[in-house]
């Protein structure tokens, strides 16, 4: 095939950006359990990986095919990750220590339907209240601006759970009640 040069280079980077994108939502999939989808795109990721690459190798003596082969695949990983971001996939167990020693804060995020346990603890200077907060991923933001905004000088600290089992707050999250 005799392309345009610049269409050519447009067209490896596009392969690249798409390609390295659905490699970086594949890896994310499998790694939240999604197998079979995962498997699924993955047939699409082969073909894209294949298209572009011998359009790479079919033109090797062609310098800028392959600085746009390089760019689109660096391209494609920040692309990937903007959409993993987006999926939000599974939970976020965040850890929040509060000088405040009622249960003010802790009944606010209950109320807000967050899974809350809290307990007494002593930090250097004192008392403190100390949470543990459970929350899907595309809830993580909103849980940080409501506990910023209640107290800017709450300790907060996060993490994913690899296993969930138990507790009243993961029924209602299964039969999709919170957050509505």
């Amino acid at each position: 095939m005799d392309f345009n040069p610049w269409l050519m280079i447009f067209i490896i980077f596009m392969i690249n950006v798409i390609y390295v994108s659905i490699s970086t939502i594949r890896i994310i999939l499998t790694l939240k359990g999604h197998r079979y989808f995962a498997a699924f795109i993955s047939m699409f990721e082969t073909v894209i990986y294949i298209v572009g690459l011998g359009l790479v190798l079919d033109n090797l003596d062609q310098l800028q095919n392959l600085v746009a082969y390089a760019l689109g695949y660096g391209s494609g990983v920040i692309v990937g990750s903007k959409i993993e971001e987006k999926m939000a996939l599974g939970y976020i167990m965040v850890n929040v220590t509060t000088m405040q020693e009622s249960n003010f804060l802790s009944n606010i995020l209950r109320e807000k339907g967050y899974g809350v346990t809290n307990w007494e603890a002593t930090g250097r200077d004192g008392g403190r209240q100390t949470m543990q907060i459970l929350t899907p991923r595309k809830m993580e933001t909103r849980l940080y601006d409501t506990i910023k905004e209640i107290d800017p000088k709450a300790f907060m600290m996060s993490y994913e759970p690899k296993n969930i089992h138990g507790g009243f707050w993961v029924k209602s999250v299964r039969k999709g009640k919170l957050f509505k």
